[in-house]
């Protein structure tokens, strides 16, 4: 049976329901969240398979997560979403309490941004429209090629055109940035989001970018690279050619860069493994790990900031902790530098289906700075405004039971 309830609960009242939009907690854990609201332990958690416990240790600090309250204030219903594709659902049911995972249903807009520069790009994006992740992903995207600090002028006009998730009414994860502009001492600068997901100028140079993430949020380094460490287990001088990151075990581990992965089983003393290639010859390893997440094996393709295992201490380990390498053609590198991924350009017919791209966009952007009274101040959506609608596209995504 398909059940189309859920969206239906989360976003109206009825006979007294209410719902509570809440943040989950930093260093709040699952189980801490079951206690503090006096929900049954053992359906929820304890009876639930392996996988399904390990799912619930994905929460993650900040996240918006909702609570359908009855008119007696009993919990009927519980959304607490994972990444942008997957949420947990906890609902009653009879006298009982049932858990899922499921996916979430949201919706995709295409929006477009323009502002006049008043003193700089990050300061007027979130001034206009207080997204910081909106002015995060315009920035990076420019940073490596434009000095903004030097060479912006008042006056000088910028323009956005991205597309941004919603769910429940409101945005939801990172905006995919599709085309930006920005008017530098009379002289426009472009980016292009092309359709192999990089980003191009207007030569169809790649845009540079750097490749990798901290693999394990919030965590202390314990161990640097070096190539002279006095081994811990071994008792000898050894060289140490990754970063170690102290975490508690079961602690979720991502991808450091989005790519294949190579393997993933064990490996001697580096226990339970994951090596994942990257462009340019970059390899990243991931070593102790205590297990993979459901779904991880070689041939994989994985996204940059995706959960691939969890912190353990299998192999030669003294304790619960991430072994993190970076590696480049077979040869090791230190993974706290910044890595520069070189720069691609588009030959023959990627280059002619990039240009054809290009001229849609850039049709877009004028049109954008022709009629700039198109820029809308609409009811603000956490503090969104400023936004004019340029297409909508439903979900289909639905749940089967």
């Amino acid at each position: 049976m398909i059940r189309f309830f859920i969206l239906f609960l989360f976003t109206i009242s009825l006979f007294g329901a209410e719902v509570e939009r809440f943040r989950w907690s930093d260093g709040e854990t699952y189980l801490m969240f079951l206690e503090n609201n006096a929900l049954p332990l053992k359906e929820l958690y304890y009876n639930l398979d392996r996988d399904d416990q390990r799912l619930t240790e994905e929460m993650r600090a900040g996240v918006h997560c909702q609570i359908l309250r009855g008119a007696n204030r009993e919990i009927q219903q519980i959304l607490l979403p994972l990444n942008d594709e997957l949420q947990l659902h906890i609902y009653k049911d009879d006298d009982s309490y049932k858990f899922e995972a499921i996916p979430i249903i949201s919706s995709t807009k295409t929006e477009a941004f323009y502002t006049s520069i008043t003193s700089s790009p990050m300061y007027n994006i979130l001034k206009d429209t207080g997204s910081k992740k909106l002015a995060q992903i315009f920035v990076s995207n420019f940073k490596h090629s434009l000095n903004f600090k030097n060479d912006i002028r008042k006056g000088d006009e910028l323009v956005m055109i991205y597309e941004q998730k919603y769910r429940l009414g409101r945005p939801f994860s990172m905006p995919t940035l599709k085309v930006a502009m920005i008017e530098m001492h009379k002289k426009r600068h472009y980016i292009y989001l092309n359709k192999d997901g990089r980003y191009y100028d207007e030569k169809a140079h790649e845009v540079e970018g750097f490749l990798l993430a901290r693999p394990v949020r919030g965590a202390r380094i314990s161990s640097y690279f070096t190539k002279r460490r006095y081994h811990p287990i071994l008792h000898k001088w050894k060289a140490h050619l990754g970063v170690d990151y102290a975490a508690r075990r079961g602690t979720p581990v991502i991808a450091a860069g989005s790519g294949r992965i190579s393997y993933a089983a064990r490996l001697g003393s580096y226990g339970k493994l994951i090596k994942i290639r990257h462009n340019d010859g970059y390899e990243t390893r991931y070593a102790h790990l205590k297990s993979f997440r459901r779904g991880i094996h070689r041939g994989k393709y994985v996204k940059k900031g995706q959960t691939i295992g969890y912190v353990g201490s299998t192999g030669r380990s003294t304790g619960p902790h991430l072994h993190f390498e970076l590696r480049k053609r077979g040869r090791a590198v230190n993974p706290l530098r910044v890595v520069q991924v070189t720069t691609k350009k588009l030959r023959g017919k990627e280059k002619k289906a990039f240009i054809r791209l290009k001229k849609n966009y850039d049709e877009s952007i004028a049109l954008h700075l022709n009629n700039k009274t198109a820029f809308k101040k609409l009811p603000p959506f956490e503090n969104m405004c400023y936004i004019h609608l340029l297409d909508t596209k439903l979900s289909q995504e639905k749940h089967n039971e």
